[in-house]
């Protein structure tokens, strides 16, 4: 059984019973045998399916945000998820054709040859809570318009997130065997992928489920596309706009109780600039309202689930212990379960888990650093990486300091955001692969190649 425990209040909110082996091998046989009169219909009406299961999900949304609430503890003032899902659904719509378009070599009177985009089949999309109709539509709006069938499987902490993404697209008119929300154990997932019935996988969450996925592949040769943690470092220059810096990376630590994958768990600032940036970011921070997630009023809410937030609280306390400070003091509101004080730590350093291990919450500690090797070094001091945010007025600056951090994505002045032109990606212990952009696409097919000879 898959049961959301909500944040709120600790109660049962959803539980869904899993498939059984058999069920759920009924379901890949459905699947692919849906599949393949998918991809022979033309790229545009697959494109427009996906743009019409796109719009359901929006006209949904007045019923989705609270449901969000409930399930991972994201207050409602910030209205869902929509327009990020939209975004991206719709982008990568837009260049399908440009990004599936055939390379021809040569289409002469004796030969034509060419390179194909080919769907790999099915894919299943193993999706997380923090996001989770934002990193589930990731992959599969893509997945669709190239033709593959998709099966969703989304984290026990969102079960009602696939239920409501298969029931938009299919009242949009996507056969139901094509994409298909499922419900299944860790077991029956694993041993899916080891029986080779998928073409690829896509799977964002932890470490130690990005290894569980590349352990029930092995020897498969199935296509494994991994978004594991993060530990990502803004370094706020000598030339930096603080108020920006300031109001961006600390929103970007901070928002969603933390729980962003590409969110802000570190911070290195120019000396000069050190104590000013400090002031500013405890005023940001301490004007927060942690609270019931459906008050509007309420800026922070809890941590999606109790476990995650005992993992912060021991990694501040710990810090603390080693000589950390802590800035700010606990709120009204903080249980000592799931509703967490956001905290701003000083006087740490990379020996401490709270410097080098993911939070997935609502702390964040800052270190002044002397100069730019300083910083790129300390940024590069971790098993992480996937994003990394530099704040200067100089683009030439940022970009020379770009080439030097070892990440997927780089930022300039901004943070805590999915560009979907660019490739997402990630490196180190965050995994492999990339989505979205172009290499989305390339990532979801495969290349065939057609050697005609015509005399």
């Amino acid at each position: 059984m898959i049961r959301c425990i909500s944040p709120i209040d600790g109660s049962v909110f959803a539980e869904r019973p899993t498939l059984s082996m058999t069920e759920a091998q009924d379901a890949v046989a459905r699947a692919r045998a849906a599949q393949a009169d998918w991809a022979a219909r033309p790229l545009d009406e697959r494109v427009a399916l996906v743009r019409a299961g796109v719009a359901k999900v929006g006209e949904m949304n007045d019923e989705i945000v609270p449901e969000l609430a409930h399930q991972m503890g994201r207050p409602v003032r910030y209205g869902g998820e929509f327009g990020g899902f939209n975004e991206r659904a719709s982008y990568m719509a837009d260049i399908a054709a440009e990004a599936l378009a055939e390379i021809v070599i040569e289409d002469s009177d004796r030969f034509r040859r060419v390179i194909k985009r080919v769907p790999h089949g099915v894919v299943l999309v193993v999706a997380p809570w923090n996001y989770p109709y934002m990193t589930a539509i990731n992959t599969v709006a893509p997945a669709l318009i190239a033709g593959n069938a998709v099966m969703l499987k989304h984290a026990s902490q969102t079960p009602l997130v696939g239920e409501r993404m298969a029931a938009a697209f299919h009242a949009a008119g996507v056969p139901e065997d094509v994409f298909r929300n499922v419900f299944l154990d860790h077991d029956t997932t694993s041993d899916l992928i080891a029986a080779r019935s998928f073409g690829f996988v896509n799977f964002t969450g932890s470490v130690p489920g990005g290894e569980a996925m590349e352990r029930a592949a092995a020897g498969t040769f199935t296509g494994v596309g991994l978004e594991l943690g993060g530990k990502d470092p803004g370094y706020v220059c000598d030339d930096a706009d603080l108020d920006a810096a300031a109001d961006t990376l600390i929103d970007g630590a901070m928002f969603n109780s933390g729980q962003c994958c590409c969110g802000i768990e570190r911070i290195y600032v120019a000396e000069k600039h050190f104590d000013a940036f400090l002031e500013k970011a405890i005023g940001i921070v301490s004007g927060y309202k942690l609270g019931n997630p459906l008050d509007p009023d309420t800026t922070i809410g809890p941590m999606a689930h109790a476990r995650f937030a005992a993992t912060v609280r021991e990694q501040i306390a710990e810090a603390i212990e080693q000589g950390a400070t802590a800035h700010i003091p606990t709120f009204d509101a903080d249980d000592g379960g799931a509703y967490l004080s956001p905290q701003i730590l000083t006087n740490v350093t990379h020996d401490m888990r709270v410097m080098r291990e993911e939070s997935f919450g609502p702390v964040v500690g800052i270190m002044p650093v002397k100069d730019d090797d300083e910083a790129i070094a300390l940024m590069n001091d971790s098993d992480f990486g996937l994003t990394a945010a530099v704040w200067t007025r100089d683009a030439a600056r940022a970009e020379a300091i770009a080439d030097r951090i070892e990440t997927g994505t780089v930022f300039m002045n901004r943070a805590d955001y999915l560009d979907p032109g660019l490739c997402w990606t990630g490196c180190k212990d965050t995994g492999r692969g990339g989505g979205l952009s172009i290499i989305g696409y390339h990532n979801l097919t495969r290349p065939k190649s057609y050697h005609l000879k015509k005399a």
